[in-house]
């Protein structure tokens, strides 16, 4: 599946450089051509963008949604300047004047306008140091315009392309689009859609977990056909009034059962703050699951994991899941305080009853880019990972928390001779 994505991505892009290569012959090289390459270029992205995050299960079961995040705005930044030289190519030295008489004489100008518009929103607010004052909910919000932008800006292309006048570019082209759009409706939309209506999911408690962690106990219908593993997240939208379908992604902090699911959610922000209010039997409606790191990744053996914070939910469903021998696992669990950690009492039957060792991890930071407590200020990052799980290099390595807290973690790891294929993470960044 991996090499058959990479390569339906590379021949979409050299099917459009050999488009803009047939029409040379009718077009001078010059910038008016070189703007047409950057569109042509530019659209390609703009649909494999979209496809990177349609939630294409079998494209996201073997990539995981960091890698294709990744991509994704990796292919985001890459087209929106392509657009950006488009336009400034198109439009040449006068392009006041320019850009009015396109206006004029073409009316699929306005869509351009309108998709230019949306897509400077998008980028504008995915800028790291925009997205860190905003809360998820509102940058979600926003975010969503990159649909409309693109959504318009490549029928424009089509329709106005002069790369696409021949019936067979035509009908390629429109194909890309409605295959993309098609993938969108029926992944984004139906398949959640389908979901929500056959297991029909219900708040049935909520349970206070730590100061501002709260668990939600959910029930439903048919939960064995619910194709969920340990460690993989939801986004789910409760139906409990204004702001209802904002989704927001949460981890199942157990194992999933037939008789119900649970989610641990830290009450920051708008939608997860709403959580801990929620009220027996309202709606949910769930899209996923998502995520790689489940039992599918374990190759046997040992295993040491760490979690931070309200990171520590997948790994503690796969303390439930994974097939460990007895004694084989560890967890390390860092809080800020003693009282922020949660879920002592699950951990003390699994160290009873599975040998699992915990160590938790309390106190202020050892130093401002340190994973680890002030206890371990001597240490380097790497030896304090050896002193707390010896043997680490021959361990599966589980890490979820903060996004700076992962990459130190991460780091460390690769410092103390973990092999790359051992190391399984799951991001809480957006």
């Amino acid at each position: 599946m991996r090499l058959a994505v990479k390569t339906v991505a590379a021949l979409s892009l050299l099917a459009v450089v050999m488009l803009w290569l047939g029409g040379r012959d009718t077009a001078p090289v010059g910038a008016a051509a070189y703007g047409r390459l950057a569109a042509l270029v530019c659209t390609d992205l703009l649909l494999l963008q979209v496809l990177l995050m349609a939630r294409i299960p079998w494209v996201e079961g073997a990539f995981g949604q960091d890698t294709l995040a990744r991509w994704h705005r990796w292919t985001g930044v890459t087209s929106f300047v392509l657009l950006l030289a488009h336009v400034a190519l198109a439009l040449g030295g006068d392009p006041l004047t320019r850009l009015w008489r396109l206006l004029s004489a073409y009316k699929t100008m306005v869509l351009a306008m309108v998709a230019l518009a949306a897509l400077v929103l998008v980028v504008a607010t995915s800028a790291r140091s925009v997205r860190r004052r905003m809360r998820y909910e509102a940058w979600h919000l926003l975010h969503l315009y990159a649909y409309l932008g693109i959504g318009l800006a490549v029928p424009h292309e089509l329709l106005l392309g002069s790369d696409f006048q021949h019936p067979a570019a035509q009908f390629a082209g429109w194909s890309a689009y409605v295959a993309v759009a098609g993938a969108v409706l029926v992944f984004r939309i139906g398949l959640p859609v389908w979901r929500t209506v056959r297991h029909r999911l219900v708040v049935d408690r909520v349970h206070p977990e730590a100061p501002g962690l709260v668990s939600v106990y959910l029930r439903g219908r048919r939960l064995d056909r619910l194709p969920a593993r340990a460690g993989q997240f939801f986004v789910w939208r409760f139906l409990d009034g204004e702001g209802a379908l904002r989704g927001n992604p949460f981890s199942l902090s157990g194992p999933p059962r037939r008789e119900g699911l649970r989610i641990t959610v830290k009450t920051v922000g708008d939608g997860s703050a709403r959580v801990a209010a929620l009220r027996p039997g309202t709606r949910v409606l769930i899209e996923g699951p998502y995520g790689r790191m489940t039992a599918a990744t374990y190759s046997g053996g040992p295993i040491t994991m760490l979690g931070c914070g309200v990171g520590v939910t997948p790994l503690l469903a796969l303390l439930w899941d994974l097939p460990y021998g007895h004694g084989k696992a560890t967890l390390v669990y860092r809080t800020r305080h003693a009282h922020d950690v949660a879920f002592l009492g699950e951990l003390r039957w699994l160290a009873r009853n599975r040998g699992v060792r915990l160590v938790l991890l309390v106190g202020p930071r050892a130093a401002a880019d340190s994973w680890l407590p002030a206890e371990y200020a001597e240490y380097t990052d790497a030896e304090a990972l050896r002193e707390l799980a010896p043997d680490i290099a021959d361990h599966d390595v589980y890490v979820c928390g903060p996004d700076a807290w992962t990459a130190a973690v991460l780091r460390s790891a690769r410092g103390a001779g973990v092999a790359p294929g051992r190391l399984h993470r799951e991001r809480f960044a957006w």
